[in-house]
């Protein structure tokens, strides 16, 4: 089977523009496996995890949401930020993560609590693909 484009865009930068053999997307209504061939689609993501396979290479990107187009040979997804795995710094997610949980957990007048349940849910997204890497690699994820 013949591969897909696959282009992930945020406001700032190209993220990635491959051809693929397989996504899996973080849908609102759950997991979405594309092959080519899809049938066309157009779907909003919600924060998640974005695998994509290339052959044999395999690797995830951190997804905090977005739009997902499905053309005959093109995968377009709009995210609001996107990450690969590699990119992902790990102390600093966890600070966010941290930052987030405090927010959550101490909330006072001038903090929007949607705001900072959606901070913490991106974290956790950015921390399971950051550690989900360093699992594949062989390298100790707690570190």
């Amino acid at each position: 089977m013949s591969p897909i484009r696959l282009d992930i865009v945020t406001a700032e930068r190209l993220v990635y523009s491959e051809d693929v053999d397989l996504v899996v997307a973080p849908g609102v209504e759950g997991e979405l496996g594309i092959l080519p061939q899809h049938t066309p689609l157009m779907t909003t993501l919600e924060a998640g995890e974005m695998m994509v396979r290339r052959g044999v290479e395999e690797f995830s990107l951190a997804i905090s949401g977005g739009f997902l187009e499905i053309r005959p040979n093109r995968i377009i997804v709009l995210a609001d930020s996107a990450e690969r795995d590699d990119e992902i710094d790990l102390a600093r997610a966890e600070e966010a993560q941290r930052r987030a949980r405090q927010r959550i957990e101490s909330p006072s007048a001038d903090i929007d609590a949607a705001r900072a349940e959606a901070a913490l849910r991106r974290s956790l997204v950015r921390l399971k693909v950051a550690q989900k890497r360093r699992r594949r690699r062989g390298e100790n994820p707690q570190v």
